[in-house]
């Protein structure tokens, strides 16, 4: 189970995630980024409660993050270590910024 919480403040769209990113919640995330992203200039993913990201998960945040490359910047933030080892097993780290 995934929760999304959406927090849009002068073209900032900051997106927190709590649960499992996977093959069942992505497509959720990618619907609710899909509506949301129309103006966005900065995306901020806060992934401090996310448990879990699969290769699913991952391929949503990598079609977001071409989405910003048209449209402004995107970051993950508080990024715990059991979804930092993941980013870095599978290269992430270097495609995506994380602060």
């Amino acid at each position: 189970m995934l929760n999304i919480q959406k927090t849009n403040e002068n073209g900032t769209l900051t997106v927190a995630l709590e649960g499992r990113l996977d093959t069942a919640s992505s497509p959720k995330l990618e619907t609710e980024l899909n509506n949301a992203l129309p103006g966005v200039q900065d995306l901020v993913f806060d992934l401090e409660k996310l448990e879990y990201i699969s290769s699913a998960g991952l391929r949503v945040l990598l079609l977001a993050q071409k989405a910003m490359n048209r449209q402004g910047s995107m970051k993950l933030v508080r990024v715990n270590d059991i979804v930092r080892e993941v980013l870095e097993v599978t290269g992430f780290t270097e495609i995506l910024t994380i602060e």
